[in-house]
C-alpha cells in the first residue's frame, strides 16, 4: 500500500484528487475557433493555437469523449518510411516532435523507439523497398534494404524459411520507428490546452453548419448554437458526413479497420513487423501483449464491429511469420473507422470556404501524424495560409489530377 494513502487513512486527512480537466462548461455564444473533434489531431491543434499563436477563445466539440474515436482504436505505431517526398518529409517532422512530446506536454506519452521491418515477399516488393529506402535516405530518414541474414540478426524469431506460401526475401529496415501510448497523447494535449483556456465540450454533437457569403457563420450542436470565427474539422470516420454539412464533397471511402491483442507473453519481439503482401503487422507492447492488425475491410461501413473473418485471415498470416504462436490466445478485438482517399494520402488545410479548414482522409496512418498535424493545422488557421508542408495534401488535388500516390507505403491499407 502506498505510504501516502496509509497516512491519509490513519490521520483522516484524505483529500480527493484534483480534476485533470475542468468540468464541461456551458457553451458561449461565440468562439474565435471551433474545432470539431476531440481526438488527438483536434486537441493538438487547439494546444498549438493556444500556446504558440495566442488564440485562447477556442471550443473543442466532440459527440463522444476525449480520444474516444480512432485515437483510441489505433495500434500506436510511429514511423516515417513512406514512399513519396511529401509523405516522408511530413512524417519526419512528426517523428521529431514525438521524440520530445513528453517534455513538451509534461506528460509521459510512453514514446519508445522500436525498429520497423516492412517485409518483401516478391521481386516487385524488393524493388519498392529499394525505392523507399532511397527516397528516405535522400530526405534524411534512416531506412535501408536488408536481406535474410540481416533480418535474422534483427529479429531472430521471425520464420525465414521457404516452407511457406510467401517466403520472406528481404525487408525495408527503419531503425528509428517507434510506438506511443495513444490515450496518453490525447490526454496530454487536452490537459495542457485546458490550462491555456481552451474549452473542451464532450458529449456535444455538431448537428449542422450555417454557411453564408463563402464562410461558416454558425455551428449548431445538441447543446445550442455557436457563432464562430474559424472552424476546423478533425473527425476521423465521420469526415464525409461533417464536410457535407459545409457543402464539401470529399474523395473519401469510409471502411472499418480491425485490430486485436493477445494474452501477455514474455518479451521476445524486438521490432515492429509489417507485411504489405500478407496485409498484417505485429509488435509487442510493454505489457507483453502482441498487438496485431490487418487490411481494411473491403466494403464501406460505419460500424466498429469485430468479425471472425478478420481474425481467421490475420492469424493464418501471422502464423506464417511466427509459427510457434499457434496456441496463443487473442484477448481483445476491435475496429476503427478508416477514411481512405484514392491516393492513400490525407486531405489537409484550407478549403474553398474562407474560414473552414479540414484534417481528414487518414486511412491507416493518422495517429503517427498527431504532433505535426496539430502544429501545422494551427499554423494554417492562425495565418489563413496553406503551409508548404501541407501544400500537396490540398482538398481539391483530385480535381487537378495531382495525387500524392502513397499506396505503396500504406502496407495494410489497400
Amino acid at each position: 500500500m502506498p505510504f501516502a494513502l496509509l497516512k491519509a487513512g490513519l490521520l483522516g486527512r484524505f483529500r480527493p484528487p484534483s480534476r485533470e480537466l475542468p468540468a464541461t462548461p456551458d457553451l458561449k455564444p461565440h468562439y474565435d475557433v471551433v474545432i470539431i473533434g476531440a481526438g488527438g489531431h483536434g486537441l493538438a491543434a487547439a494546444y498549438n493555437l493556444a500556446r504558440y499563436w495566442g488564440v485562447r477563445s477556442i471550443a473543442v466539440l466532440d459527440r463522444g469523449y476525449i480520444g474516444g474515436g480512432n485515437t483510441a482504436r489505433n495500434t500506436a505505431i510511429v514511423r516515417a518510411n513512406y514512399l513519396t517526398p511529401e509523405g516522408v518529409g511530413f512524417y519526419k517532422e512528426s517523428m521529431q516532435l514525438f521524440e520530445t512530446l513528453s517534455q513538451e506536454l509534461d506528460f509521459n506519452v510512453m514514446y519508445t523507439r522500436k525498429p520497423h521491418l516492412t517485409l518483401a515477399h516478391t521481386d516487385a516488393s524488393i524493388r519498392t523497398m529499394r525505392w523507399r529506402a532511397e527516397v528516405n535516405t535522400h530526405l534524411g530518414v534512416r531506412s535501408e534494404l536488408v536481406f535474410r541474414d540481416e533480418i535474422a540478426a534483427i529479429e531472430p524469431r521471425l520464420h525465414l524459411g521457404d516452407d511457406v506460401r510467401y517466403p520472406v526475401l528481404g525487408a525495408l529496415y527503419h531503425p528509428v520507428g517507434g510506438t506511443a501510448r495513444h490515450d496518453a497523447v490525447a490526454w496530454g494535449y487536452a490537459m495542457r490546452a485546458a490550462e491555456l483556456g481552451v474549452e473542451i465540450h464532450q458529449l456535444t454533437e455538431v448537428t449542422g453548419l450555417d454557411v453564408a457569403g463563402g464562410s461558416v457563420r454558425r455551428v449548431h450542436t445538441n447543446r445550442g448554437s455557436i457563432e464562430c470565427g474559424q472552424v476546423l474539422q478533425a473527425v476521423a470516420g465521420a469526415s464525409s458526413e461533417v464536410a457535407r454539412m459545409a457543402g464539401l464533397k470529399l474523395a473519401i471511402r469510409t471502411v472499418p479497420l480491425q485490430a486485436c491483442v493477445s494474452q501477455p507473453l514474455k518479451p521476445f519481439l524486438n521490432a515492429i513487423i509489417v507485411s504489405g503482401s500478407l496485409h498484417c503487422y505485429i509488435w509487442q507492447s510493454q505489457r507483453g501483449e502482441l498487438v496485431m492488425g490487418g487490411a481494411v475491410d473491403p466494403y464501406p461501413l460505419w460500424s466498429t464491429r469485430s468479425t471472425l473473418d478478420f481474425k481467421e485471415g490475420l492469424m493464418a498470416h501471422i502464423l506464417e511469420l511466427f509459427p510457434f504462436l499457434s496456441e496463443v490466445r487473442v484477448m481483445r478485438q476491435w475496429a476503427g473507422m478508416a477514411d481512405m482517399t484514392p491516393d492513400f494520402a490525407p486531405i489537409m488545410g484550407k478549403t474553398h470556404l474562407d474560414n473552414y479548414y479540414i484534417d481528414a482522409g487518414w486511412g491507416t496512418w493518422g495517429f503517427k501524424a498527431t504532433p505535426v498535424c496539430g502544429k501545422r493545422m494551427a499554423e494554417c488557421i492562425a495565418t489563413n495560409r496553406q503551409p508548404d508542408i501541407l501544400a500537396a495534401f490540398h482538398h481539391d488535388r483530385f480535381l487537378r489530377f495531382e495525387q500524392v500516390g502513397e499506396a505503396g507505403a500504406a502496407s495494410v491499407g489497400s
